[in-house]
Protein backbone atom coordinates (compact mmCIF):
# COMPACT_ATOMS: atom_id res chain seq x y z
CA UNK A 1 0.00 0.00 0.00
CA UNK A 2 2.76 2.69 0.58
CA UNK A 3 4.02 2.18 -2.86
CA UNK A 4 -0.22 3.02 -4.14
CA UNK A 5 -0.01 6.11 -1.77
CA UNK A 6 3.02 7.37 -3.02
CA UNK A 7 1.73 7.51 -6.94
CA UNK A 8 -1.62 8.79 -5.36
CA UNK A 9 0.01 11.81 -4.25
CA UNK A 10 2.01 12.24 -7.01
CA UNK A 11 -1.13 13.65 -8.94
CA UNK A 12 -1.55 16.31 -7.20
CA UNK A 13 0.65 17.77 -10.03
CA UNK A 14 -1.05 16.09 -13.11
CA UNK A 15 -4.08 17.89 -14.99
CA UNK A 16 -7.79 17.07 -13.63
CA UNK A 17 -8.17 14.77 -16.69
CA UNK A 18 -5.51 12.20 -15.93
CA UNK A 19 -6.70 12.45 -12.08
CA UNK A 20 -9.91 11.25 -13.17
CA UNK A 21 -8.79 8.27 -14.33
CA UNK A 22 -6.96 7.30 -11.28
CA UNK A 23 -9.73 8.32 -9.42
CA UNK A 24 -11.86 5.66 -11.70
CA UNK A 25 -9.25 2.73 -11.27
CA UNK A 26 -9.41 3.16 -7.56
CA UNK A 27 -12.73 3.14 -7.14
CA UNK A 28 -13.79 0.59 -9.33
CA UNK A 29 -10.98 -1.58 -8.74
CA UNK A 30 -11.48 -4.03 -5.38
CA UNK A 31 -7.85 -4.79 -5.43
CA UNK A 32 -5.87 -2.17 -5.32
CA UNK A 33 -3.23 -2.76 -3.02
CA UNK A 34 -2.29 -6.01 -5.20
CA UNK A 35 -0.09 -5.28 -8.48
CA UNK A 36 -2.18 -7.24 -10.46
CA UNK A 37 -5.25 -4.99 -11.83
CA UNK A 38 -8.38 -6.76 -12.49
CA UNK A 39 -10.35 -5.10 -15.20
CA UNK A 40 -13.40 -6.56 -14.32
CA UNK A 41 -15.01 -5.71 -10.96
CA UNK A 42 -16.37 -8.76 -9.83
CA UNK A 43 -17.35 -7.43 -6.31
CA UNK A 44 -19.96 -4.89 -7.32
CA UNK A 45 -22.82 -5.89 -9.63
CA UNK A 46 -23.54 -2.36 -10.45
CA UNK A 47 -20.26 -1.47 -11.74
CA UNK A 48 -17.95 -3.07 -15.30
CA UNK A 49 -15.14 -1.85 -16.54
CA UNK A 50 -13.89 -2.78 -20.07
CA UNK A 51 -10.43 -2.08 -22.17
CA UNK A 52 -8.71 -2.42 -25.42
CA UNK A 53 -5.29 -0.91 -25.68
CA UNK A 54 -2.16 -1.43 -26.99
CA UNK A 55 1.38 -0.07 -26.47
CA UNK A 56 5.12 -0.98 -27.25
CA UNK A 57 8.58 0.13 -28.93
CA UNK A 58 9.71 0.28 -32.12
CA UNK A 59 12.21 1.42 -34.04
CA UNK A 60 14.24 1.78 -38.05
CA UNK A 61 17.62 1.28 -38.83
CA UNK A 62 17.70 5.08 -40.03
CA UNK A 63 19.87 7.78 -38.26
CA UNK A 64 21.17 5.87 -35.55
CA UNK A 65 17.63 4.13 -34.64
CA UNK A 66 14.81 6.31 -35.16
CA UNK A 67 11.41 5.75 -33.54
CA UNK A 68 9.29 3.11 -35.99
CA UNK A 69 7.36 4.75 -38.68
CA UNK A 70 4.12 3.05 -40.58
CA UNK A 71 4.61 1.45 -43.84
CA UNK A 72 1.34 2.35 -45.28
CA UNK A 73 0.39 4.61 -47.73
CA UNK A 74 -0.81 8.08 -46.58
CA UNK A 75 -4.31 8.38 -46.46
CA UNK A 76 -5.25 4.43 -46.16
CA UNK A 77 -4.71 4.55 -42.17
CA UNK A 78 -4.36 1.20 -40.60
CA UNK A 79 -5.55 -0.46 -44.15
CA UNK A 80 -2.73 -2.45 -45.29
CA UNK A 81 -2.08 -3.91 -41.86
CA UNK A 82 -1.78 -2.74 -38.27
CA UNK A 83 0.51 -3.97 -36.83
CA UNK A 84 3.21 -0.94 -36.86
CA UNK A 85 -0.48 0.99 -35.02
CA UNK A 86 1.18 3.56 -32.18
CA UNK A 87 0.26 3.29 -28.15
CA UNK A 88 -3.50 4.02 -27.42
CA UNK A 89 -5.82 2.77 -24.86
CA UNK A 90 -9.75 2.91 -24.11
CA UNK A 91 -11.76 2.17 -20.90
CA UNK A 92 -15.02 1.73 -20.82
CA UNK A 93 -16.61 2.00 -17.03
CA UNK A 94 -20.44 1.15 -17.39
CA UNK A 95 -22.56 1.51 -14.84
CA UNK A 96 -26.04 -0.87 -14.34
CA UNK A 97 -29.27 -0.04 -12.77
CA UNK A 98 -31.54 -2.57 -11.39
CA UNK A 99 -35.19 -2.20 -12.29
CA UNK A 100 -38.00 -3.12 -10.33
CA UNK A 101 -38.39 -6.62 -9.27
CA UNK A 102 -39.82 -8.40 -12.17
CA UNK A 103 -38.61 -6.87 -14.59
CA UNK A 104 -35.60 -8.21 -16.81
CA UNK A 105 -35.39 -4.78 -18.28
CA UNK A 106 -31.38 -4.16 -18.80
CA UNK A 107 -30.10 -0.84 -17.55
CA UNK A 108 -26.67 1.08 -18.28
CA UNK A 109 -24.67 4.13 -18.61
CA UNK A 110 -21.24 3.55 -20.21
CA UNK A 111 -18.55 6.25 -21.16
CA UNK A 112 -15.20 5.48 -23.06
CA UNK A 113 -12.28 6.77 -22.14
CA UNK A 114 -9.58 7.09 -24.90
CA UNK A 115 -5.81 8.33 -24.42
CA UNK A 116 -3.23 8.56 -27.40
CA UNK A 117 -0.44 10.75 -27.93
CA UNK A 118 -0.52 13.50 -31.02
CA UNK A 119 3.17 12.40 -31.81
CA UNK A 120 5.22 9.15 -32.59
CA UNK A 121 6.04 9.58 -28.36
CA UNK A 122 5.65 6.71 -25.96
CA UNK A 123 3.21 7.09 -23.49
CA UNK A 124 5.91 6.49 -20.86
CA UNK A 125 7.82 9.34 -21.95
CA UNK A 126 4.89 12.13 -22.90
CA UNK A 127 2.09 14.09 -20.84
CA UNK A 128 -0.78 16.00 -21.46
CA UNK A 129 1.78 19.42 -21.34
CA UNK A 130 4.27 17.53 -23.76
CA UNK A 131 4.44 19.57 -27.33
CA UNK A 132 2.92 16.78 -29.45
CA UNK A 133 1.85 14.62 -26.02
CA UNK A 134 -1.37 13.12 -24.60
CA UNK A 135 -4.61 14.09 -26.41
CA UNK A 136 -7.63 12.60 -24.31
CA UNK A 137 -11.21 12.15 -25.87
CA UNK A 138 -14.38 10.82 -24.94
CA UNK A 139 -16.08 9.41 -27.99
CA UNK A 140 -19.23 7.58 -25.94
CA UNK A 141 -21.06 8.60 -23.28
CA UNK A 142 -24.67 6.67 -23.44
CA UNK A 143 -27.70 5.27 -21.75
CA UNK A 144 -29.21 2.16 -22.95
CA UNK A 145 -32.33 0.22 -22.01
CA UNK A 146 -32.17 -3.10 -23.18
CA UNK A 147 -34.87 -6.14 -23.10
CA UNK A 148 -37.30 -3.62 -21.91
CA UNK A 149 -39.76 -5.67 -19.68
CA UNK A 150 -38.42 -9.38 -21.43
CA UNK A 151 -39.14 -7.80 -25.01
CA UNK A 152 -36.42 -7.79 -27.64
CA UNK A 153 -36.15 -4.01 -27.30
CA UNK A 154 -33.59 -1.94 -27.13
CA UNK A 155 -33.51 2.66 -26.81
CA UNK A 156 -30.25 4.13 -26.19
CA UNK A 157 -29.64 8.23 -26.48
CA UNK A 158 -26.17 9.85 -26.17
CA UNK A 159 -22.45 9.63 -27.98
CA UNK A 160 -21.86 6.09 -28.93
CA UNK A 161 -19.47 4.21 -31.11
CA UNK A 162 -22.02 2.31 -33.05
CA UNK A 163 -21.00 0.04 -35.59
CA UNK A 164 -21.07 -3.20 -36.26
CA UNK A 165 -18.16 -5.82 -37.06
CA UNK A 166 -14.11 -4.41 -38.55
CA UNK A 167 -11.76 -6.17 -40.46
CA UNK A 168 -9.19 -6.13 -37.70
CA UNK A 169 -6.28 -6.79 -39.02
CA UNK A 170 -6.80 -3.65 -41.10
CA UNK A 171 -8.65 -1.56 -38.25
CA UNK A 172 -11.52 -0.76 -40.42
CA UNK A 173 -15.10 -1.06 -39.50
CA UNK A 174 -16.70 -1.05 -42.76
CA UNK A 175 -20.29 -0.86 -44.04
CA UNK A 176 -22.28 1.02 -40.62
CA UNK A 177 -20.25 2.63 -38.31
CA UNK A 178 -22.45 5.08 -37.23
CA UNK A 179 -20.31 6.59 -34.03
CA UNK A 180 -21.30 9.84 -33.49
CA UNK A 181 -24.35 11.33 -30.68
CA UNK A 182 -27.81 10.74 -30.99
CA UNK A 183 -30.42 8.17 -30.08
CA UNK A 184 -31.92 5.09 -31.35
CA UNK A 185 -34.52 1.89 -31.07
CA UNK A 186 -34.28 -1.10 -31.56
CA UNK A 187 -36.77 -3.69 -31.81
CA UNK A 188 -35.95 -7.45 -32.33
CA UNK A 189 -34.13 -7.51 -36.41
CA UNK A 190 -35.00 -3.89 -36.82
CA UNK A 191 -32.62 -0.85 -36.06
CA UNK A 192 -33.50 2.94 -35.75
CA UNK A 193 -31.23 5.82 -35.21
CA UNK A 194 -30.86 9.60 -35.53
CA UNK A 195 -27.71 10.88 -35.60
CA UNK A 196 -26.72 14.65 -35.07
CA UNK A 197 -23.78 15.70 -36.17
CA UNK A 198 -21.50 19.34 -35.71
CA UNK A 199 -18.64 21.29 -35.31
CA UNK A 200 -17.30 24.73 -35.03
CA UNK A 201 -14.21 23.79 -36.86
CA UNK A 202 -13.46 26.40 -39.47
CA UNK A 203 -10.66 24.64 -40.97
CA UNK A 204 -12.75 21.71 -42.23
CA UNK A 205 -12.98 20.76 -45.61
CA UNK A 206 -16.67 19.05 -45.55
CA UNK A 207 -19.42 21.03 -46.19
CA UNK A 208 -19.71 23.92 -43.12
CA UNK A 209 -21.36 23.13 -40.29
CA UNK A 210 -21.61 26.55 -39.30
CA UNK A 211 -22.19 29.76 -40.30
CA UNK A 212 -22.68 33.21 -39.43
CA UNK A 213 -25.44 34.61 -37.17
CA UNK A 214 -26.56 38.42 -37.36
CA UNK A 215 -29.85 38.05 -35.88
CA UNK A 216 -29.00 38.81 -32.54
CA UNK A 217 -27.00 41.80 -33.45
CA UNK A 218 -23.64 39.85 -32.62
CA UNK A 219 -21.68 38.24 -35.51
CA UNK A 220 -21.25 34.51 -34.07
CA UNK A 221 -20.52 31.46 -35.54
CA UNK A 222 -23.43 28.89 -34.96
CA UNK A 223 -23.74 25.88 -35.44
CA UNK A 224 -25.30 23.93 -38.89
CA UNK A 225 -26.32 20.91 -37.93
CA UNK A 226 -26.22 17.66 -39.96
CA UNK A 227 -28.77 15.13 -39.43
CA UNK A 228 -28.70 11.94 -40.45
CA UNK A 229 -31.54 9.25 -40.99
CA UNK A 230 -30.46 5.30 -40.48
CA UNK A 231 -32.53 2.48 -40.59
CA UNK A 232 -31.43 -1.19 -40.66
CA UNK A 233 -32.78 -4.43 -41.05
CA UNK A 234 -31.06 -7.68 -40.54
CA UNK A 235 -33.17 -11.10 -42.40
CA UNK A 236 -32.31 -14.70 -41.76
CA UNK A 237 -31.90 -16.80 -44.72
CA UNK A 238 -31.09 -19.68 -43.26
CA UNK A 239 -28.85 -20.89 -39.90
CA UNK A 240 -25.69 -20.44 -42.40
CA UNK A 241 -26.35 -17.10 -44.23
CA UNK A 242 -28.09 -13.67 -42.96
CA UNK A 243 -28.56 -10.25 -45.02
CA UNK A 244 -28.07 -6.43 -43.27
CA UNK A 245 -30.17 -3.91 -44.97
CA UNK A 246 -28.85 -0.95 -44.81
CA UNK A 247 -30.25 2.42 -46.09
CA UNK A 248 -29.17 6.37 -44.74
CA UNK A 249 -30.45 9.90 -45.26
CA UNK A 250 -28.65 12.96 -44.48
CA UNK A 251 -29.50 16.23 -44.53
CA UNK A 252 -28.19 19.40 -44.18
CA UNK A 253 -30.24 22.91 -43.54
CA UNK A 254 -30.52 26.18 -44.91
CA UNK A 255 -27.40 28.42 -43.48
CA UNK A 256 -29.31 31.31 -44.05
CA UNK A 257 -27.50 34.04 -43.41
CA UNK A 258 -28.60 37.75 -43.38
CA UNK A 259 -24.92 39.73 -44.13
CA UNK A 260 -25.08 42.53 -46.96
CA UNK A 261 -21.14 41.95 -47.34
CA UNK A 262 -21.79 39.66 -50.92
CA UNK A 263 -17.95 38.56 -50.20
CA UNK A 264 -18.93 37.27 -46.82
CA UNK A 265 -22.45 36.02 -48.22
CA UNK A 266 -21.09 34.39 -50.73
CA UNK A 267 -18.85 32.32 -48.69
CA UNK A 268 -20.97 32.04 -45.33
CA UNK A 269 -24.54 31.61 -46.50
CA UNK A 270 -24.85 28.23 -48.19
CA UNK A 271 -28.28 26.46 -49.10
CA UNK A 272 -29.38 23.07 -47.63
CA UNK A 273 -27.72 19.83 -49.07
CA UNK A 274 -28.56 16.30 -49.19
CA UNK A 275 -27.15 13.01 -49.48
CA UNK A 276 -28.51 9.28 -49.67
CA UNK A 277 -26.85 5.80 -48.89
CA UNK A 278 -28.13 2.34 -49.66
CA UNK A 279 -26.26 -0.91 -48.56
CA UNK A 280 -26.18 -4.78 -48.42
CA UNK A 281 -24.11 -7.09 -46.73
CA UNK A 282 -23.88 -10.82 -46.59
CA UNK A 283 -22.86 -13.15 -43.99
CA UNK A 284 -21.91 -16.69 -44.64
CA UNK A 285 -21.04 -19.34 -41.87
CA UNK A 286 -18.65 -21.81 -42.82
CA UNK A 287 -20.06 -25.77 -41.80
CA UNK A 288 -17.27 -27.37 -42.68
CA UNK A 289 -14.70 -25.66 -40.67
CA UNK A 290 -14.44 -25.47 -36.80
CA UNK A 291 -16.96 -22.63 -35.64
CA UNK A 292 -15.82 -19.25 -36.06
CA UNK A 293 -15.41 -19.57 -39.47
CA UNK A 294 -17.13 -17.22 -41.69
CA UNK A 295 -16.81 -15.07 -44.98
CA UNK A 296 -18.60 -11.43 -44.98
CA UNK A 297 -18.99 -9.27 -48.15
CA UNK A 298 -20.54 -6.00 -48.12
CA UNK A 299 -21.83 -3.10 -50.90
CA UNK A 300 -22.11 0.54 -49.96
CA UNK A 301 -23.43 3.36 -52.12
CA UNK A 302 -23.17 6.92 -51.35
CA UNK A 303 -24.59 10.29 -53.23
CA UNK A 304 -24.62 13.51 -52.35
CA UNK A 305 -23.23 14.67 -48.68
CA UNK A 306 -23.11 11.25 -47.79
CA UNK A 307 -20.34 9.88 -49.85
CA UNK A 308 -17.85 10.27 -46.84
CA UNK A 309 -15.32 7.63 -46.36
CA UNK A 310 -11.21 7.88 -46.52
CA UNK A 311 -8.40 7.66 -44.36
CA UNK A 312 -8.93 4.44 -43.19
CA UNK A 313 -12.54 6.26 -41.91
CA UNK A 314 -15.85 4.67 -43.37
CA UNK A 315 -18.44 7.44 -41.45
CA UNK A 316 -20.40 8.30 -44.67
CA UNK A 317 -21.03 11.21 -43.30
CA UNK A 318 -17.33 12.86 -43.65
CA UNK A 319 -18.25 14.26 -47.00
CA UNK A 320 -15.24 13.82 -49.69
CA UNK A 321 -14.14 15.73 -52.51
CA UNK A 322 -15.31 19.35 -53.49
CA UNK A 323 -18.69 20.83 -54.44
CA UNK A 324 -19.64 22.33 -56.75
CA UNK A 325 -18.89 25.81 -56.09
CA UNK A 326 -21.71 27.65 -58.33
CA UNK A 327 -24.83 25.40 -57.22
CA UNK A 328 -23.09 25.38 -53.34
CA UNK A 329 -23.86 21.45 -52.97
CA UNK A 330 -22.46 18.03 -52.87
CA UNK A 331 -25.21 17.34 -55.96
CA UNK A 332 -23.37 14.65 -58.12
CA UNK A 333 -20.84 13.28 -55.35
CA UNK A 334 -21.05 9.20 -54.76
CA UNK A 335 -18.82 6.59 -53.21
CA UNK A 336 -18.81 2.58 -54.12
CA UNK A 337 -17.58 0.50 -51.54
CA UNK A 338 -16.91 -2.79 -51.57
CA UNK A 339 -15.40 -5.02 -48.17
CA UNK A 340 -15.18 -8.88 -48.57
CA UNK A 341 -13.82 -9.93 -45.16
CA UNK A 342 -12.95 -13.90 -44.01
CA UNK A 343 -11.65 -15.84 -41.31
CA UNK A 344 -10.93 -20.06 -41.49
CA UNK A 345 -10.08 -21.81 -38.52
CA UNK A 346 -8.75 -24.16 -40.85
CA UNK A 347 -7.72 -26.90 -37.77
CA UNK A 348 -6.19 -26.24 -34.26
CA UNK A 349 -2.93 -24.99 -35.60
CA UNK A 350 -4.14 -22.75 -38.18
CA UNK A 351 -6.07 -20.00 -39.06
CA UNK A 352 -6.61 -17.36 -42.11
CA UNK A 353 -7.64 -14.00 -42.05
CA UNK A 354 -8.49 -12.03 -45.37
CA UNK A 355 -9.72 -9.07 -46.40
CA UNK A 356 -10.28 -6.96 -49.68
CA UNK A 357 -11.33 -2.93 -49.29
CA UNK A 358 -12.27 -0.98 -52.51
CA UNK A 359 -13.24 2.31 -52.14
CA UNK A 360 -13.91 4.58 -55.82
CA UNK A 361 -15.11 7.85 -54.32
CA UNK A 362 -15.67 11.32 -56.16
CA UNK A 363 -17.10 15.11 -55.19
CA UNK A 364 -19.26 17.52 -56.82
CA UNK A 365 -16.95 19.44 -58.33
CA UNK A 366 -16.32 19.10 -62.53
CA UNK A 367 -13.14 17.53 -62.27
CA UNK A 368 -11.15 14.38 -62.12
CA UNK A 369 -8.09 16.26 -60.34
CA UNK A 370 -8.20 19.24 -57.67
CA UNK A 371 -10.76 21.57 -56.84
CA UNK A 372 -11.50 24.13 -54.17
CA UNK A 373 -13.71 23.66 -51.72
CA UNK A 374 -15.86 26.44 -49.77
CA UNK A 375 -13.07 28.02 -48.19
CA UNK A 376 -10.53 28.06 -50.46
CA UNK A 377 -8.47 24.72 -49.84
CA UNK A 378 -7.89 22.63 -52.39
CA UNK A 379 -8.93 18.62 -52.18
CA UNK A 380 -8.68 15.55 -54.60
CA UNK A 381 -12.11 15.58 -56.28
CA UNK A 382 -11.90 11.80 -57.16
CA UNK A 383 -10.16 8.59 -55.42
CA UNK A 384 -9.66 4.98 -56.23
CA UNK A 385 -7.99 2.69 -53.55
CA UNK A 386 -7.57 -1.41 -53.30
CA UNK A 387 -6.23 -2.92 -50.94
CA UNK A 388 -5.74 -7.01 -50.36
CA UNK A 389 -4.27 -8.68 -47.63
CA UNK A 390 -4.04 -11.80 -45.32
CA UNK A 391 -3.50 -12.73 -41.82
CA UNK A 392 -1.58 -16.37 -41.46
CA UNK A 393 -2.01 -17.68 -37.57
CA UNK A 394 0.01 -20.86 -37.04
CA UNK A 395 -0.36 -22.28 -33.08
CA UNK A 396 2.84 -23.98 -32.51
CA UNK A 397 1.55 -24.80 -29.36
CA UNK A 398 -1.22 -22.68 -26.71
CA UNK A 399 1.41 -20.29 -25.46
CA UNK A 400 3.05 -19.02 -28.55
CA UNK A 401 1.60 -18.48 -32.22
CA UNK A 402 2.94 -17.14 -35.15
CA UNK A 403 1.48 -14.35 -37.18
CA UNK A 404 2.31 -13.85 -40.71
CA UNK A 405 1.10 -10.97 -43.01
CA UNK A 406 0.78 -9.97 -46.21
CA UNK A 407 -0.47 -6.91 -48.00
CA UNK A 408 -1.06 -5.53 -51.36
CA UNK A 409 -2.21 -1.65 -51.36
CA UNK A 410 -3.05 0.85 -54.35
CA UNK A 411 -3.91 3.89 -54.14
CA UNK A 412 -4.58 7.06 -57.08
CA UNK A 413 -6.11 10.37 -56.05
CA UNK A 414 -6.92 12.61 -59.09
CA UNK A 415 -5.17 12.02 -62.35
CA UNK A 416 -1.87 11.58 -60.20
CA UNK A 417 -0.25 8.06 -61.03
CA UNK A 418 -0.77 5.27 -59.27
CA UNK A 419 0.78 4.58 -55.67
CA UNK A 420 1.38 1.35 -54.57
CA UNK A 421 3.18 -0.71 -51.60
CA UNK A 422 3.75 -4.14 -50.93
CA UNK A 423 4.24 -5.38 -47.34
CA UNK A 424 5.65 -8.37 -45.45
CA UNK A 425 5.17 -8.91 -41.85
CA UNK A 426 5.78 -11.63 -39.27
CA UNK A 427 5.61 -11.57 -35.89
CA UNK A 428 6.24 -14.36 -33.33
CA UNK A 429 3.70 -14.04 -30.19
CA UNK A 430 3.43 -15.05 -26.90
CA UNK A 431 -0.35 -15.87 -25.39
CA UNK A 432 -0.17 -15.75 -21.87
CA UNK A 433 -3.91 -16.84 -21.77
CA UNK A 434 -3.02 -20.24 -23.58
CA UNK A 435 -5.69 -20.53 -26.17
CA UNK A 436 -5.50 -22.11 -29.85
CA UNK A 437 -7.66 -18.97 -30.44
CA UNK A 438 -6.90 -16.04 -33.08
CA UNK A 439 -8.98 -13.34 -30.98
CA UNK A 440 -7.16 -14.87 -27.93
CA UNK A 441 -5.57 -11.93 -25.79
CA UNK A 442 -2.97 -10.22 -24.41
CA UNK A 443 -0.62 -10.72 -27.18
CA UNK A 444 3.25 -9.86 -26.76
CA UNK A 445 4.77 -9.36 -30.21
CA UNK A 446 8.12 -9.24 -32.10
CA UNK A 447 6.95 -7.42 -35.34
CA UNK A 448 9.46 -7.38 -38.08
CA UNK A 449 7.57 -5.88 -41.11
CA UNK A 450 9.40 -5.13 -45.02
CA UNK A 451 7.60 -2.88 -47.62
CA UNK A 452 8.64 -2.12 -51.14
CA UNK A 453 7.03 0.67 -53.25
CA UNK A 454 6.47 1.99 -56.48
CA UNK A 455 8.14 4.28 -58.69
CA UNK A 456 5.48 7.34 -57.85
CA UNK A 457 5.01 6.08 -54.38
CA UNK A 458 8.75 6.58 -53.59
CA UNK A 459 9.02 10.13 -55.86
CA UNK A 460 6.68 11.14 -54.23
CA UNK A 461 6.90 10.36 -50.52
CA UNK A 462 3.75 8.62 -50.14
CA UNK A 463 3.92 7.06 -46.52
CA UNK A 464 4.31 8.24 -42.97
CA UNK A 465 7.59 6.14 -43.58
CA UNK A 466 9.18 7.60 -46.90
CA UNK A 467 8.50 11.13 -45.55
CA UNK A 468 10.82 10.60 -42.76
CA UNK A 469 13.84 8.36 -45.09
CA UNK A 470 13.24 10.28 -48.17
CA UNK A 471 13.32 8.76 -51.52
CA UNK A 472 13.44 4.52 -50.47
CA UNK A 473 12.09 1.14 -52.35
CA UNK A 474 12.35 -0.87 -48.89
CA UNK A 475 11.05 0.09 -45.80
CA UNK A 476 11.15 -1.27 -42.56
CA UNK A 477 10.02 -1.42 -39.33
CA UNK A 478 11.00 -3.57 -35.66
CA UNK A 479 8.77 -3.15 -33.10
CA UNK A 480 7.99 -5.26 -29.75
CA UNK A 481 4.45 -4.53 -28.95
CA UNK A 482 1.56 -5.74 -26.62
CA UNK A 483 -2.13 -5.63 -27.56
CA UNK A 484 -5.15 -6.26 -25.15
CA UNK A 485 -9.18 -5.70 -25.25
CA UNK A 486 -11.50 -7.37 -22.22
CA UNK A 487 -14.96 -6.77 -22.23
Amino acid sequence: MKRLRTTFHSTQTMCPTIKVFIVLFLMLNPFTGIAQIMYQNVSNKNISLGSYGRVGVDWSFENGGSIGRRLNLNNMGSIGGRLEEQDYLEIAPAFHFRPKKGDSTNIYAQMRFAVYSTSLTSFANSTSTSLGGLAFAMPEMYVEARNIKGKDLSIWVGARLYRGPDVHIADHFYFNDHSSQGFGIEFRKTRFSALFVASTDTTSTVPPFFYLNIKTGTPSAALRQRTVWVVEQDIELNKNNSLTLLGEFHRMADADSELEIDTIEQILNFPSDHGIVLGVRHMHDFKNYLPGSFNHLAVRYGTGIANGGDGGLSKTWLTYGAPDTISLSFKGAYSLSVVNHLVINFSKKFTLNGYLIMTSSKGAADTDHKSKTYFGKEVFNRKLDFTIGARNEYYINEYFHLLGEVHYSQRKDGTDPLSSVFKISIAPIFVPTGERDTWARPHLRFVTSVARYNDYAMESLNSPYLQFVGERRWGYYFGVKAEWWIF
